[in-house]
């Protein structure tokens, strides 16, 4: 049986964490999934397409991920696409409690779901798109914040916001 998990995120912009986050559940499941949403409650600097655009280019040595963008409910979307687990990255204790909400109200919607939660590496557990953006609105150094297949793009975008 194939096995394929979702790894969901705004990745707005895409981060050096994202990746590591995909790149070792990639090599843990057969198919990773990685859904670039919209959250309601934020004001992206990056369409869905650029976002799908950018990750699509930091993850090309990725055989096994797909990129895919979507709207609605994230346990709809894994029932009619059977999928059956969710990984999320933690980098503190300020993230589980939100994700782990999250993960009891999927589980709620849709009961075949489970969430794994993956610990950041120690390297990236300060590393959020929002400090990704404040640096790059500030004329920060970013390279070691995202990936540099796609670095002068994302700067590009955020140091004109």
């Amino acid at each position: 049986m194939k096995t394929t998990v979702i790894c969901p995120g705004s990745f707005d912009p895409v981060t050096l964490g994202h990746i590591d986050i995909i790149t070792r559940a990639s090599g843990m499941f057969d198919h990773v999934v990685v859904g670039v949403l919209n959250n309601l409650a934020k004001n992206p600097s990056f369409t869905t397409e650029e976002r799908i655009a950018l990750l699509s280019e930091a993850t090309t040595q990725l055989d096994n991920v797909e990129i895919v963008g979507f709207d609605g409910l994230l346990a709809d979307y894994t029932k009619q696409h059977g999928i059956n687990a969710i990984v999320k990255g933690l980098r503190a204790v300020s993230d589980f409690e939100y994700e782990f909400q999250q993960a009891l109200t999927n589980k709620k919607l849709n009961p075949e779901l489970e969430t794994l939660f993956l610990t950041c590496n120690s390297e990236y557990m300060y590393l959020s798109s929002s400090i990704v953006k404040q640096v790059a609105a500030l004329g920060g150094d970013i390279s070691s914040f995202v990936p540099e297949c796609v670095h002068d793009k994302i700067l590009e975008r955020l140091k004109s916001k």
